[in-house]
């Protein structure tokens, strides 16, 4: 399905001009994605980004805030009624300037692969909370609504990248992956991780498209591996070893056809230090600790690279150095 070492970028941007931002994408990547501009607005961060159209919904921009207030109002009933299991819901501009000025650049042109992205159920409904506080996670009902919600979103932001590609790629972004198992959520079953997952993953996939996972950490990667994602995207600068741990997992994943995106080039502070030779030792250390579970060819040809997260939090220099260090690996590499 993909050549190896094919590219692609995560989520945000530092930009505040989104035809710079989209324009750096274009010429970067093998695979364009569209991005997030989380310094324009805090709409474009990933819980607001997604909560558009949620019942009870308040959203306070200015202090950048958002929540849920179930009061008497219908807005439940509305949103039933709207929402099926078949639903589309647009992604305003407002909430996505990256997501509709990208296709507006690209309009005429035809892709072999476009890349979309969408928060997951787990770090969505975990990270909007009710009124007194409490996550939508443990409310049963605002669980699956999320769920409902998320799903139409994805099924719509699919029609529209599909204008435009032949395959349209969606990663479903789950970065509270790496809390689950702490204190703060106990409450969080394996079993419902799963669950909320594979229903996302299997709306991808029934639409049409291509269903990824992106975790920037730790990870209970065999969960994961049976998520039914196609495309693994992991934090291979930092948590190869943690991965590398499941090596009969990991090569069954593959051998069912799944590839590993390697976040290789950091998006932390570790991009101040790294340079060309320095990341193809890594790389080549990471390979070789990987190949001692998975047959090396197998590895390489079931393998995307990736920066290990959205650039948002760097400069829009590093950034550049971020997306000029992951071409000079591919050319290095092919």
């Amino acid at each position: 399905m993909f050549k190896p070492f094919t590219t692609t970028g995560i989520g945000s941007l530092p930009h505040r001009s989104v035809t710079d931002g989209c324009s750096l994408v274009l010429s970067s990547f093998d695979i364009p994605f569209w991005p997030q501009f989380p310094r324009i607005s805090f709409k474009e961060f990933m819980i607001p980004q997604y909560a558009e159209g949620f019942p009870f919904l308040r959203m306070d921009a200015e202090k950048e805030l958002v929540w849920v207030d179930r009061n008497g109002s219908d807005e439940l009933d509305r949103f039933y009624e709207s929402c099926t299991t078949e639903s589309r819901i647009a992604i305003s501009e407002d909430h996505a300037r990256g997501l509709h000025a990208l296709l507006r650049m690209i309009k005429g042109r035809r892709f072999t692969f476009l890349k979309g992205h969408v928060t997951g159920p787990l770090t969505f409904s975990l990270g909007l909370k009710d009124v007194n506080g409490k996550a939508l996670y443990f409310d049963e009902e605002f669980r699956e609504i999320s769920l409902l919600l998320l799903q139409a979103k994805t099924r719509w932001q699919l029609d529209m990248l599909g204008q435009h590609a032949d395959k349209v790629i969606i990663f479903i972004d789950e970065p509270i992956l790496s809390a689950l198992g702490s204190s703060s959520y106990l409450g969080v079953s394996p079993e419902e991780t799963l669950r909320l997952l594979r229903e996302l993953a299997t709306t991808i996939r029934a639409a049409g498209g291509i269903a990824g996972i992106h975790c920037c950490g730790n990870a209970d990667w065999p969960l994961v591996m049976q998520s039914g994602a196609d495309i693994i995207n992991f934090d291979a600068y930092d948590y190869l070893d943690t991965l590398a741990l499941y090596g009969s997992e990991c090569r069954n994943f593959l051998e069912r056809g799944g590839f590993f995106a390697w976040g290789i080039v950091p998006t932390s502070d570790a991009i101040i230090r790294e340079n060309p030779e320095s990341l193809r030792d890594r790389f080549q250390q990471g390979v070789l600790k990987m190949s001692e579970q998975v047959p090396r060819d197998l590895l390489l040809s079931r393998m995307l690279i990736t920066p290990s997260c959205g650039t948002g939090s760097r400069s829009v220099d590093e950034a550049v150095k971020i997306f000029q260090l992951l071409i000079r690996m591919k050319e290095e590499m092919t």
